[in-house]
């Protein structure tokens, strides 16, 4: 599983030109999935991503965590994110969970993600051709592989 989490003033998907999910002040998850992750994963990751101390203090330094604050969060599926472009131009995304299983994996991860927290949590729409708007909060970009 990669996840990559931007911190954001604000964000929302929109499909079709209609906005489907919007958060304020939080974290915007671009996950993918792979054949290997596991409930395992799911529980290190959402720990992870509930716990960094990624929101500033009232001195400016990042000691706070999303539950510290009471942030929300926006997930998005993005299979590309195991895009293999070492050789050629087009990129290889054998790594990736088939779609079927991606589905299936993606929605264990929500369920989870929800269960873990009251805070609000949002989602876009798996397979679906998304627009995603953020406002990104710093820059604060965040890698998590598990």
């Amino acid at each position: 599983m990669k996840v990559v989490i931007q911190r954001v003033s604000k964000s929302s998907v929109s499909i079709n030109n209609v906005m489907t999910s919007e958060i304020k002040t939080g974290l915007l998850l671009l996950v993918g999935f792979s054949d290997t992750d596991t409930g395992e994963t799911f529980d290190w990751m959402v720990k992870k991503i509930l716990n960094l101390r990624i929101f500033s203090d009232a001195l400016g330094k990042m000691n706070f965590s999303l539950l510290d604050i009471g942030g929300e969060i926006l997930v998005v599926s993005n299979f590309t994110l195991f895009a293999d472009a070492k050789k050629g131009n087009r990129p290889s995304y054998t790594e990736a969970a088939k779609p079927e299983t991606a589905k299936l994996l993606y929605d264990k991860f929500l369920t989870i993600l929800k269960e873990s927290t009251e805070l609000n949590v949002q989602s876009g729409e798996f397979g679906a051709d998304m627009q995603i708007d953020l406002l990104n909060d710093g820059p604060v970009t965040i890698i998590l592989e598990k």
